[in-house]
């Protein structure tokens, strides 16, 4: 997918959605974690399980791989969440974290549409505790205050890739 590869990471509501169509409406190649490689399975062996349970949330690690060994492009950002990520992570370049605080990620919570994943009062809470712990997401990432506006956000992740942020690659 690309010579270089980034995963792009964060708790729920924090924006890897939003960040994922900002990158592509500016051409750059994105793989939507959650709409592409994800499915319900056992973090540790992949296995498939059935339901809808946040940490069956997973990625197809063999498809992770062959899409990172795809060097045909200059970049790739895959954006998403996934529970299985520690079998992945060391295969990109570099993590980025999206960060927001308490407040705003409230906030977000409270915009959320009645039929998104987080806008129910037992997944509130669970998103909000993740949040607390950090206990979703590679703790060795770099932290991007996703606080900004969006198209500030986009612009560091840009920068620290070593990219102009209007410039198409």
């Amino acid at each position: 997918m690309g010579e270089r590869t980034y995963l792009v990471e964060g708790v729920s509501c924090t924006g890897k959605t939003s960040v994922a169509t900002e990158l592509e409406r500016r051409g750059r190649h994105v793989v939507h974690g959650d709409r592409r490689l994800a499915y319900q399975g056992d973090p540790l062996t992949g296995e498939p399980l059935p339901g809808a349970r946040h940490e069956h949330h997973v990625w197809d690690v063999a498809l992770v791989r062959e899409l990172v060994a795809d060097r045909s492009r200059p970049l790739t950002f895959f954006c998403g969440g996934s529970r299985n990520f520690p079998a992945f992570v060391d295969l990109f370049d570099d993590v980025f974290v999206l960060e927001v605080d308490a407040a705003t990620l409230v906030e977000r919570l409270d915009r959320r549409p009645a039929d998104e994943w987080g806008a129910r009062p037992e997944e509130r809470d669970l998103v909000l505790r993740l949040h607390r712990t950090a206990e979703d997401v590679p703790r060795s990432g770099v932290g991007i205050d996703a606080t900004r506006p969006l198209t500030e956000v986009v612009d560091d992740i840009l920068r620290r890739v070593g990219h102009t942020p209007g410039r198409r690659t």
